[in-house]
C-alpha cells in the first residue's frame, strides 16, 4: 500500500523485453533505498512493482503483460521520468490516501492552464471509470494523491499546487499526454457489495443504477 505523496522523481534507465514481457530499471535520484530490501515494492508512476535487483543508485523491477495492457507503462522509454514512493509503514504518515499501486486504467490530459500561481488541469479518465469518480473525493494521477475539483462526464477537473509541479513528473505534463489512473478502492468495494448475492452469479457486472437501488431497497419509495 501507498500514499499517493510522491518522494522522489526518478529516470527510466533500461527497459528490456524478456520473456514476452519487460524487466526494467529505474534510476531513482534522491530516493532513499537504505531500508529497501529485494522482494518490496515501490511504486513507479503509480503502478506496484518489486525490486528484484537493486545495484545501488536504483532497482530492477519485472513488468508484466497485464501492467503493460492495463497502465501507461508501456509507453516509457529510457530518459522518461517516473514519480516513485516506497511502500507505507505502520509509522507512515497518511498524507494522501490509501493508494494500492493498481493502476485501473489511463486516462488523457485535455487542458491545463494557469490559475494565479497553481495549474488547473482537466483529466478524461476511461469511460468505465467515470463513475468512480466524485467530487471532492480522491484519485491517484501517475502515483499522486490528488482532490476532485469537479466532474463533467468522464472529465475531471484538478487544481496544482507549485509544490506538487516542482516534485512530481506533473510539471512536465502537456495536453494530449497519457497518465496512469487509480480509483478510490472504497468506490470499488462499495459497488460489489451492492451487489449482494449477485455477485456470485457467473457473468454480473457492477452496474449500479437508481432503479437497482430502489429494487434492493436501498432507496425509500
Amino acid at each position: 500500500m501507498f500514499t499517493g505523496i510522491i518522494e522522489a522523481v526518478g529516470q527510466i534507465q533500461t527497459m528490456q523485453p524478456k520473456g514476452g514481457d519487460v524487466r526494467l530499471y529505474v534510476k531513482t535520484g534522491k530516493l532513499d533505498l537504505a531500508d529497501v530490501k529485494l522482494g518490496d515494492s515501490i511504486a513507479v508512476n503509480g503502478v506496484c512493482l518489486t525490486a528484484v535487483d537493486l545495484p545501488g543508485d536504483g532497482f530492477w523491477a519485472d513488468v508484466s503483460q497485464e501492467t503493460l495492457r492495463r497502465s501507461a507503462l508501456a509507453g516509457l522509454k529510457p530518459g522518461s521520468r517516473v514519480n516513485l514512493e516506497k511502500a507505507l509503514t505502520p509509522a507512515s504518515r497518511l498524507g494522501g490516501h490509501l493508494v494500492s499501486g493498481h493502476v485501473d486504467g489511463v486516462g488523457k490530459v485535455v487542458s491545463m492552464e494557469e490559475d494565479a500561481r497553481s495549474w488547473h488541469f482537466r483529466i478524461e479518465a476511461p469511460a468505465a471509470l467515470a463513475r468512480y469518480i466524485a467530487e471532492k473525493g480522491s484519485i491517484t494521477v501517475d502515483g499522486t494523491s490528488l482532490t476532485v475539483n469537479a466532474v463533467d462526464g468522464a472529465i475531471f477537473h484538478l487544481n496544482i499546487v507549485p509544490h506538487t509541479m516542482q516534485e512530481t513528473i506533473m510539471g512536465g505534463y502537456q495536453p494530449g499526454c497519457v497518465v496512469n489512473l487509480e480509483v478510490d478502492v472504497i468506490a470499488r468495494y462499495l459497488e460489489r457489495l451492492l451487489l449482494g448475492d449477485k455477485a456470485a452469479e457467473p457473468g454480473s457486472q457492477s452496474d449500479i443504477s437508481l432503479a437497482f437501488l430502489a429494487e434492493n431497497g436501498f432507496l425509500k419509495p
